[in-house]
């Protein structure tokens, strides 16, 4: 499994549409954009990594009021023993009338021997 599998699984039953980089059809109302940021290995042992640790923004686009959302999110995530680094309110886009808020997540995975 990867990160970005599991958030798409997981966000997926918000009944929310969710894309990877960029929304490829006319946008709706709200909607979810997930940007992979970096992907590490943080926890060695004998030279070898043990961990992969990845790490994703999730973009929420509300033309509307996005803190119920946000807190399904963040609520989803938590439960699911992800750790949140970082929330940001980027604000108000005048031009598209979005309103963009962030959500950093990060988890780390076994890594897998052949």
């Amino acid at each position: 499994m990867s990160l970005l599998e599991d958030i798409n699984r997981l966000l997926g039953k918000l009944n929310v549409p969710i894309e990877t980089g960029i929304f490829s059809d006319k946008a709706p109302e709200q909607y979810i954009i997930l940007v992979p940021l970096v992907s590490t290995f943080e926890l060695f042992s004998d030279n070898q990594p043990n961990k992969d640790i990845e790490e994703i923004r999730i973009s929420i686009f509300s033309k509307s009021n996005y803190i119920n959302l946000k807190n399904k999110i963040q609520k989803t995530l938590l439960k699911n023993d992800f750790t949140i680094t970082e929330r940001r309110y980027n604000g108000y886009e005048k031009e598209t009338k979005y309103h963009h808020y962030t959500i950093d997540v990060a988890k780390d995975y076994d890594i897998e021997e052949e």
